[in-house]
């Protein structure tokens, strides 16, 4: 039999000759990372809210940390588990569960009234959003072969961004008329109605009557509880259901018991019933030793250590958050999973479909361009506050908006231009003009966001960032094999989001000490004006400028890693888009 001219050799096989999904199921994944990805901006906004909300005074600002690390932690560290479970059972089934999981999240949050109940909330949401990604990812390379896949790609990574732009509106939208928690409610309800439309389209298996009934009777229970409207919980007679049978032990009302009692129930028919249950109780032994339970944890420990070591790290005096402990905690567990993923005859990570130059290459990239994108998403409205928006954060976002909404254009422009031109042109131009848009950034004063120019040039940034999400992408899902697919996509969120905390971390501790030095250069205001040291206008200005040079710093560290990931892209992203992808 001879070769397909456009399919590599990795798309071969049993698994890349079953039918694709069908596009029902695909739009809905589609709409799933859009939801979730508008979410973490729309949580951003609202900070200040949820934390009063849960006890937390607006002088402990400092305590928000666990609840956006914790949000960013469920989202990193178990993406690889997630990727290898889309691999095992399925891109519909991982899909479901993942929104079922964002639901619960946004039910534990909406209901929380102190922070530890909030940082639960966030995590499970942050586990459910990682993993629609890869699932996403793969769905679609099931669907499409390579030469047309990179389109639908572009699309999928223009809605993925396009969170960025439409989820501080919808935020606000909601703010104006509701109070923070409308918006986890609203994610309830989004999220429990994606899971049933992803369920019924992407055919997953018709679950047991009987189990989804008890299901159904636990988490009307459980959000009852925890949600305990006024209507029942303050009514004579419905809300004994909200009175505890032991007065000592809050946890006996019997709206908990009846939870309990279809839990238990959900156990036992799950065992006696193994076809269709809703929880696969006897599949649960077989599922752990397919997705390497050992090496999951392992993968969980380093990713978990230096998410936490960056995100809780203060940029003013850190690179990283406890670095003595997490740093080293990291690399141990890294040594023993890649000596532990050598002997496991089912590795929860694909390391050797990782050897491709395009595939390691593609990962490689993407680290690279999260270093960039933070910078921009940090330091612009930084740059619009310190220069013509002072303290004005709505203006600030506003300048920042102008580069985001080129983003999802860019996305779907590189989707298309990668079945005409090779994907590491498409990759190495976008992001080249990134670069040089960064490199015009470290020359804007204190005027430059007034005029037309800055808004071209960061135009030109995020229609850069956008062409690079499709080819990086097709490139990857092109020279691995179709049955890991979940894997690859997930280890290609992770390097971006490793590269975002990385990057984060290291720019701005540079632009610090180079805004140390230029401080301690100015000398002090009794120096520069000893008769009206109180007001003096030359230290001012030279604090001003001092504050411009840390913040060109950054645009210039951004530059530099744009401006590699250029070059990684057109010598490394070679394999499976070395040709156009035509159709």
């Amino acid at each position: 039999m001879s070769r397909s001219p456009h399919r590599p050799p990795a798309e071969r096989g049993p698994a890349a000759d079953r039918p694709g999904p069908g596009l029902p199921v695909v739009v809905l994944a589609t709409l799933a990372v859009l939801v979730t990805a508008a979410d973490t901006y729309v949580v951003v906004l609202a900070l200040p809210d949820i934390l009063t909300g849960v006890g937390v005074g607006l002088d402990e600002l400092q305590r928000a940390t666990p609840i956006v690390g914790g949000f960013l932690l469920g989202y990193t560290a178990t993406l690889p588990l997630l990727g290898r479970l889309a691999d095992l059972r399925g891109r519909a089934p991982v899909l479901v569960g993942c929104l079922l999981l964002f639901a619960l999240g946004s039910l534990l949050t909406a209901t929380a009234d102190t922070l530890g109940p909030a940082v639960l909330g966030r995590g499970l949401q942050g586990i459910g959003a990682g993993g629609l990604v890869p699932a996403t990812l793969a769905l679609v390379a099931d669907r499409w072969p390579p030469e047309r896949r990179a389109l639908p790609l572009g699309v999928v990574g223009a809605v993925q961004e396009a969170g960025a732009v439409l989820g501080p509106l919808a935020g606000a939208a909601v703010l104006a008329v509701a109070d923070w928690r409308a918006i986890f409610w609203l994610n309830l309800l989004l999220g429990l109605a994606l899971a049933g439309g992803a369920a019924v389209t992407g055919r997953v298996r018709r679950p047991d009557p009987v189990g989804l009934a008890l299901a159904a009777v636990v988490l009307l229970a459980v959000g009852l509880q925890l949600a305990a409207p006024r209507a029942l919980a303050e009514d004579v007679t419905l809300g004994l259901a909200y009175v505890p049978l032991v007065e000592a032990v809050e946890w006996t009302t019997p709206l908990v018991l009846a939870g309990l009692v279809a839990g238990i129930g959900l156990v036992l028919r799950g065992l006696a019933v193994p076809a269709g249950a809703v929880l696969p109780v006897r599949g649960l032994r077989r599922l752990a030793a397919e997705v390497d339970v050992v090496g999951s944890a392992l993968v969980v420990v380093t990713l978990g250590s230096l998410v936490w070591a960056f995100a809780a790290a203060d940029p003013a005096t850190q690179i990283v958050a406890h670095g003595p402990v997490l740093l080293p905690l990291a690399a141990v567990a890294t040594a023993t999973f890649l000596w532990h993923e050598r002997r496991t005859p089912a590795p929860v990570l694909p390391l050797a479909a990782l050897r491709p130059v395009g595939a390691w290459g593609a990962l490689l990239v993407n680290v690279l361009v999260g270093a960039a994108l933070v910078a921009a998403l940090v330091d612009i409205p930084l740059f619009a506050r310190n220069t013509t928006t002072p303290g004005d954060q709505l203006g600030a976002a506003l300048v920042l908006l102008r580069l985001l909404v080129a983003v999802p254009v860019g996305a779907v422009a590189g989707g298309w231009l990668c079945r005409r031109v090779p994907a590491r042109f498409v990759a190495a131009g976008g992001m080249a003009l990134t670069a040089v848009a960064f490199v015009l950034m470290t020359g804007w004063d204190a005027g430059s966001l007034d005029g037309a120019a800055s808004t071209v040039v960061l135009l030109a940034a995020g229609l850069g960032f956008g062409l690079a999400i499709a080819p990086v992408n097709a490139v990857l899902l092109a020279v691995t094999r179709s049955d890991v697919h979940g894997s690859a996509s997930a280890l290609a969120v992770v390097a971006r989001t490793v590269g975002m905390l990385a990057g984060l971390s290291l720019l701005t501790a540079v632009a610090l000490r180079r805004f140390t030095a230029e401080v301690g250069a100015i000398g002090t205001p009794l120096e520069l004006c000893p008769e009206t040291p109180a007001d003096c206008a030359a230290y001012d200005a030279a604090t001003s400028a001092a504050v411009l040079t840390q913040l060109h710093t950054v645009f210039a560290g951004a530059a530099v890693a744009a401006g590699l990931a250029a070059v990684a892209a057109l010598v490394l992203l070679r394999d499976g888009g070395s040709t156009p992808l035509r159709p």
